[in-house]
C-alpha cells in the first residue's frame, strides 16, 4: 500500500487537517482523515472499556482484570456463568443497539440536512412503539411477537413517511415536516392503545416503552448482530455518496451519484436499523439524535461521519446503562430514563445553538 499526505486549511480556522490518500495493490484508493480515524479508534476503545466495566458491575462485582480473564476462558465456573450467560448478552445488545441508533440517526440527519432530523423526531421510534403496543394490547403476544411487531411498525412508518414526502424526489425539508406530523399522530395512537389496555398489559406496555437492557439474552443478540453486520457496512459503503448528497441533489448528480436510489437505500438501512434496535431494547430515546452530532464535533470533519456515529452511540449507551445501574444507589433505572434526561438537555442546547447560528 502506498500513502500520500495532504494538509488542508479549514476556511474558518487556523488549524490544519491531515488527510492520507491510501492506494491498495488492487487499484482501490480511499482517503483517511487522521483526526477522524484517531477519534474512531478512541471511541471503540472507550466502548470496549465501558463494556468491561459494565460486565463487572452488579451484586457480584468483578474487577476489569477478572472480567477479561473470564472472557478468555480462565475464570471460575461461577464467573463464567455470570459473565457469559447473564451480563455479556446485555452488554452486546447495548453495543449493537447504540451503534445501530448512531448510524440510523447520522443517515437521517444527513439526508434531511438538519441536525434535528433524527428518528426520535421523525416518528420512526413511535412507529415501532405502536407496532409493539398493538401486539401487547390487542393480541397479548410474547417477547418474540412484540419484537416482530416493533420491526413491522417501524418499517411501515418508514414507507408511509417516504411516500408522503415524495414529490419528484424526497427532500430534507418535506421529510422533516412529514416526519414530525407522523410522530404526533403515532404518539396519539400510543396513548389511545394504553388507555384501551387492561392493567397488566398497560403496565407491560409502559415498561417496554421506557427502553431497557434488563433481561436481554442471546436470543436478542443474534438477530440484532446479523442485521447490524449486513446494514452497517452497507451504509458505510455509501458514506461518500451521502456526503455528496449533503451538498445538494444537483451537485450530487453532477458528480455521478444516483441520488434517489442512494437516498432510498440509505433510508431503508436506517429505518431497519432503528426498528430492529427498538425491537431489541425498546424505544431508547435521543441516542440517534445526539450521537451523530457528538461524533461530528469530535472528528471536526464534514460529512455524515457514520463510523464515528456508530462508536459514539455504542459508548454513549453503555455509559448511560452503567449510570442507570450505579448512580442512584440500590434503585436501578431503565437506561431509557437516563438517555431521555441527557438527550433532553442536549436537545435544548442544540436548539439554542441553532437559533444563535440563525438556522432556525
Amino acid at each position: 500500500m502506498k500513502s500520500a499526505q495532504d494538509t488542508r486549511a479549514k476556511p474558518a480556522q487556523d488549524t490544519t487537517r491531515t488527510v492520507h490518500a491510501v492506494r491498495t495493490a488492487g487499484g482501490l484508493s480511499f482517503r483517511v482523515d487522521a483526526r477522524a480515524f484517531a477519534v474512531i479508534v478512541l471511541l471503540l476503545a472507550a466502548a470496549a472499556f465501558a463494556a468491561v466495566v459494565l460486565i463487572g458491575s452488579g451484586d457480584y462485582s468483578m474487577s476489569p482484570g477478572q472480567v477479561v480473564t473470564t472472557l478468555f476462558g480462565d475464570g471460575t465456573f461461577q464467573q463464567e456463568f455470570i459473565v457469559t450467560e447473564l451480563r455479556l448478552p446485555r452488554v452486546l445488545v447495548g453495543l449493537l443497539v447504540g451503534a445501530a441508533l448512531g448510524v440510523g440517526g447520522a443517515v437521517f440527519q444527513s439526508v434531511s440536512r438538519n441536525p434535528l432530523g433524527s428518528p426520535d423526531v421523525l416518528g420512526f421510534g413511535q412507529g415501532s412503539a405502536v407496532g409493539a403496543l398493538i401486539v401487547i394490547v390487542l393480541f397479548h403476544g410474547g417477547p418474540t411477537e412484540v419484537a416482530a411487531g416493533a420491526v413491522v411498525g417501524g418499517l411501515l412508518t418508514g414507507v408511509a413517511v417516504y411516500l408522503l414526502a415524495w414529490k419528484r424526489g424526497v427532500h430534507g425539508y418535506r421529510l422533516v415536516l412529514v416526519g414530525i406530523g407522523a410522530a404526533a399522530m403515532l404518539t396519539a395512537a400510543i396513548h389511545f392503545l394504553i388507555t384501551k389496555a387492561n392493567l397488566v398489559d398497560a403496565t407491560r406496555a409502559v415498561v417496554w416503552m421506557t427502553g431497557s437492557l434488563d433481561g436481554r439474552d442471546w436470543a436478542q443478540v443474534w438477530p440484532l448482530l446479523a442485521v447490524c453486520c449486513v446494514l452497517i457496512p452497507l451504509a458505510l459503503g455509501h458514506g461518500r455518496a451521502l456526503r455528496m448528497i449533503e451538498m445538494g441533489d444537483d451537485a450530487a448528480h453532477s458528480l455521478g451519484v444516483r441520488v434517489e436510489r442512494t437516498r432510498l437505500t440509505l433510508l431503508s438501512c436506517a429505518v431497519l436499523l432503528v426498528a430492529v434496535a427498538t425491537a431489541a431494547a425498546g424505544p431508547i430515546v435521543f441516542v440517534s439524535l445526539s450521537a451523530p452530532q457528538v461524533a461530528r464535533r469530535l472528528t471536526r470533519a464534514p460529512g455524515p461521519n457514520l463510523a464515528a456515529a456508530a462508536g459514539t452511540g455504542a459508548a454513549l449507551l453503555l455509559v448511560a446503562d452503567w449510570t442507570a445501574m450505579n448512580a442512584f444507589g440500590d434503585r436501578q433505572l431503565p437506561v431509557g430514563v437516563v438517555t431521555g434526561v441527557l438527550g433532553g438537555c442536549y436537545l435544548l442546547w442544540l436548539l439554542v445553538s441553532e437559533r444563535r447560528a440563525g438556522r432556525i
